[in-house]
């Protein structure tokens, strides 16, 4: 994959606004590393055939639960309804890693994408 095939999905995922911030923002210490996440995460993983977008943003949501990166998780919330995900299936998901991540991770997770999805 390219760098733009990354960029391509990586604007079908977390959408020009979000992307446009994080290029504009992007100076001499931060470049190789957004090259590093447009041309990996976005251009080879994301982009693999053995899962569809709906499933990867679950599996996005729990880890980001797990590891309490709550921006990204912010992030996330609303890539997984760019993705199809329902608000059901968010909050079922999140239900789930309450199990196995820990009821306080989800109950912060919870609390993010309440606010997320309010919006």
């Amino acid at each position: 994959m390219t760098y733009d095939d990354g960029m391509k999905v990586r604007r079908e995922v977390l959408g020009d606004e979000h992307v446009d911030r994080a290029v504009e923002s992007t100076t001499e210490l931060t470049a190789d590393f957004q090259d590093l996440i447009t041309r990996y995460a976005w251009g080879e993983i994301w982009s693999r055939p053995g899962l569809d977008r709906r499933t990867r943003s679950a599996i996005t949501l729990t880890a980001l639960t797990a590891l309490g990166h709550h921006h990204e998780l912010a992030m996330h919330v609303r890539a997984a309804r760019r993705n199809g995900l329902t608000v059901d299936e968010i909050k079922e998901v999140l239900l789930q890693a309450a199990i196995y991540c820990g009821v306080p991770a989800a109950n912060r997770a919870f609390a993010i994408a309440q606010e997320v999805l309010e919006k």
